[in-house]
């Protein structure tokens, strides 16, 4: 089983277009990491190989590219998070239908949560 700095270490090599300094990957906003992080734990545990992730998020981009995305890297982790949740619906781990559902509960969550405090996901976000 491969570490977690491993495991980040073989994603920069299979995925080049991560964005990176020298000390390894670099993030704008806490949620890229966390994506990034959800990315590598799946990995971890054998979802999909990185080559397979590459090849999904390759995709993706193209996917995005072809909508007009201008490609200048600051919409890079919005397709991190698109293809993670494609996978995770390709692979079964849960549905696409579930990852709408609690997205919009996140966003019902995050608009009833003043700024600067901790987003808490409540039963009544899924009303």
């Amino acid at each position: 089983m491969a570490t977690r700095s491993q495991a980040a270490r073989e994603a920069i090599r299979a995925v080049p277009g991560i964005p990176r300094d020298d000390d390894g990957p670099v993030f704008r906003a806490p949620w890229e990491a966390h994506a990034f992080a959800m990315a590598l734990t799946l990995y971890e545990r054998g979802l999909f190989s990185w080559n397979e992730w590459a090849a999904a998020l390759a995709e993706e981009i193209s996917r995005a590219q072809g909508a007009g995305d201008p490609d200048t890297g600051e919409t890079y982790y919005l397709h991190w998070l698109a293809t993670l949740e494609r996978l995770v619906a390709i692979k079964g781990v849960t549905s696409t239908e579930t990852l709408h559902r609690y997205r919009d509960a996140w966003d019902h969550a995050a608009d009833r949560t003043p700024h600067g405090q901790s987003i808490v996901l409540q039963a009544e976000d899924f009303g």
